[in-house]
């Protein structure tokens, strides 16, 4: 499957080690954000990795599929912003 996969972190001592993590299964295309082609099971450990590294009161991680029948399957970490349903549009 294709992600894209976007943080932000408090602490930039984990910052960089969710970026180490990152690096291990994608491509950096910003600063915070990575895409990456994985297999259902890197992507379980992929997330299991972010969790045990970052603190879910102030850092967030969210993982994008990209394909139309995985839209609606966004998983996201910690503290991570919203987009409000209506009128929005995201571009990635």
């Amino acid at each position: 499957m294709n992600m894209i996969v976007a943080y932000d972190i408090a602490d930039p001592k984990r910052l960089q080690r969710i970026a180490k993590i990152m690096k291990d299964y994608g491509v950096r295309v910003q600063k915070s954000i990575f895409e990456v082609e994985i297999t259902e099971m890197s992507f379980r450990e992929m997330r299991r990795r972010a969790e045990l590294n970052l603190e879910p009161s102030v850092d967030g991680v969210k993982f994008f599929p990209l394909c139309e029948r995985c839209s609606d399957t966004l998983v996201t970490l910690g503290l991570c912003a919203v987009f409000p349903d209506e009128g929005t549009v995201l571009v990635v």
